[in-house]
């Protein structure tokens, strides 16, 4: 009989809520999205810091309407989890790359593997989570970070911001029917990785990104993603027709594309990014 899933919930509390007073951990049965649910929670009073982990996601959703889902699947082939706290940055741009970078570095923390000069895990602009290796690049997971303000109860100085981060990762391996990018999972990085234990090693140095993004922004981190960006340096397509070569990311996480017509920056609400392969037809999306 399979042993079932310990989940690092409580210990999650303990590192966190000294730091987030009233933080609370909460392991959902199913939900539609995490990150709706952190949503609804947010509009009905909740002030304080909030994780949520679900075991199924019926409608969960990425960027630019894009679905993650994880209905169906064993319990624990894939971890989904949200994370909601009261952010007020100097600027939002950048931060879906500061998630990614976060989240890479806990999966993995030392890079290159031996006889590699490439980690296994990069980053795919704005916000998604590439596994390289074994002559493919395929999607171990993607971000969505929305943002919103309610009025607290009592405040004096107006709305609250908050941020809402949403993580969803293949654990085990899945079918890659309909994707039009390859699944990849933490299988192929190590056939140990369950959910619970990538969940306690990614939430709180994922707390300590977003706290530091707060006081820093991005800038900081310009030099870290470089190493892990999967773009850089290869022919891309944007969603508007335009081509170029990606040339890395800015202080405020923009993508640097060098085009016909010289180098432009485009932000994450822009486009979407094909990487293109040597035939000059669109690679993984």
């Amino acid at each position: 009989m399979t042993e079932p899933l310990r989940w690092p919930l409580e210990a999650l509390w303990q590192a966190l809520a000294p730091r987030m007073p009233g933080f609370s951990a909460e392991l959902l049965a199913s939900v539609d999205s995490t990150n709706s649910e952190c949503m609804r929670r947010l509009r009905a009073g909740q002030h304080e810091a909030l994780l949520l982990v679900a075991l199924a996601q019926t409608a969960g959703r990425g960027r630019m309407g894009r679905s993650w889902q994880s209905e169906g699947q064993a319990e624990g082939a894939s971890l989904t989890f949200s994370l909601a706290l009261p952010m007020a940055p100097r600027s939002w741009s950048g931060l879906s790359l500061a998630v990614g970078l976060s989240v890479a570095e806990s999966l993995q923390a030392e890079w290159p593997a031996v006889g590699s000069r490439t980690p296994r895990i990069a980053l795919k602009w704005p916000n998604d989570l590439w596994l390289q290796g074994q002559g493919a690049e395929r999607k171990l997971g993607g971000i969505l970070v929305e943002t919103a303000s309610w009025l607290a109860p009592g405040a004096a100085s107006g709305a609250m911001r908050w941020v809402v981060v949403g993580v969803g990762l293949n654990v085990s391996p899945r079918d890659g029917g309909g994707f039009s990018t390859p699944p990849g999972s933490l299988h192929e990085l190590d056939a140990r990785w369950d959910a619970p234990t990538a969940l306690g090693c990614v939430v709180e140095p994922l707390v300590d990104a977003l706290q530091a993004f707060e006081r820093q922004g991005f800038a900081p981190l310009v030099a870290r993603y470089a190493t892990r960006d999967a773009l850089a340096g290869r022919q891309v397509r944007l969603s508007d027709g335009r081509e170029g070569l990606a040339d890395g990311v800015g202080p405020e996480g923009a993508l640097r594309v060098r085009g016909p017509m010289g180098a432009f920056d485009i932000s994450s609400a822009e486009v979407s990014v094909r990487p293109l392969r040597a035939d000059g037809e669109p690679g993984v999306a």
